[in-house]
Formats: C-alpha cells, sequence, structure tokens
C-alpha cells in the first residue's frame, strides 16, 4: 500500500522561507500528478500547487495566492516532490498535505482534491513572529 509521507513543516518567521517534501512509501509508485493542499485553520482544504510529468520533464501549476512565492520541482532520482516556500505570510499558516495521481490530469481537473488518489497525513507550517 503505497503512502505518501510529508516533511519539512514547522514554525517559521514572516518573510522567511520552509521547504515540503513528499516521498512515497511502500511500494513502487510514480505518479504522473503530484500536488501540495492546505487547510488553513477553520477553512475548507485548497490547491497550492501541482507537478505534472511531461515528455519535457514536467509542467507546473500554482494558485495565485503562492504564484511568485512558492515553487514546486520534482527529483526523479529521489521520486521526491518538493515545495519551497519563499517569502511566507502568516495567511499561508495551514497544515499542507501532498497528494497523487497515476492518472494524467488536465489543468482545470488539478485544483479538485477528488481527483487524487494518495494523500499523506500532512505536517503543520506556522507563520508567526
Amino acid at each position: 500500500q503505497v503512502q505518501l509521507v510529508e516533511s519539512g513543516g514547522g514554525l517559521v518567521q514572516p518573510g522567511k522561507s520552509l521547504r515540503l517534501s513528499c516521498t512515497p512509501s511502500g511500494g513502487d509508485f510514480s505518479s504522473a500528478v503530484t500536488a501540495w493542499f492546505r487547510q488553513p485553520p477553520g477553512k475548507d482544504r485548497e490547491f497550492v500547487a501541482a507537478f505534472r510529468r511531461s515528455g519535457f520533464g514536467g509542467m507546473t501549476n500554482y494558485a495565485d495566492s503562492v504564484k511568485g512565492r512558492f515553487t514546486i520541482s520534482r527529483d526523479n532520482a529521489r521520486n521526491t516532490v518538493a515545495l519551497q516556500m519563499n517569502y511566507v505570510k502568516p495567511d499561508d499558516t495551514a497544515i499542507y498535505y501532498c497528494a497523487a495521481t497515476s492518472r494524467g490530469l488536465i489543468v482545470s481537473s488539478l485544483r479538485d482534491p477528488d481527483n487524487y488518489d494518495y494523500w499523506g497525513q500532512g505536517t503543520q507550517v506556522t507563520v508567526s513572529s
């Protein structure tokens, strides 16, 4: 049974950086799409970023709220997907979840959590001075 394991969460000051990683465990798994979602306190889960594998390496998509600050990337050798978070804000405080599917998704489908088959347990990110 494949499971996704997130790491790298914690407490960070506004304006600083944090790096999250997502690694599959429990079996051979190579996802077509890996994404990060987050759930702020008292709010619904929301899309953050996605990495879609392609013949040219990969394509990325971001929520408007993180565009220009966050970068999603994939390390094929380690089979991990990272989320580099720069210039973090208090509004970035949330539980961050890694999600993946072996099915290809079109851009309009990336933001729907129901399209992902595998999820991690989540890692807490708190932005506070």
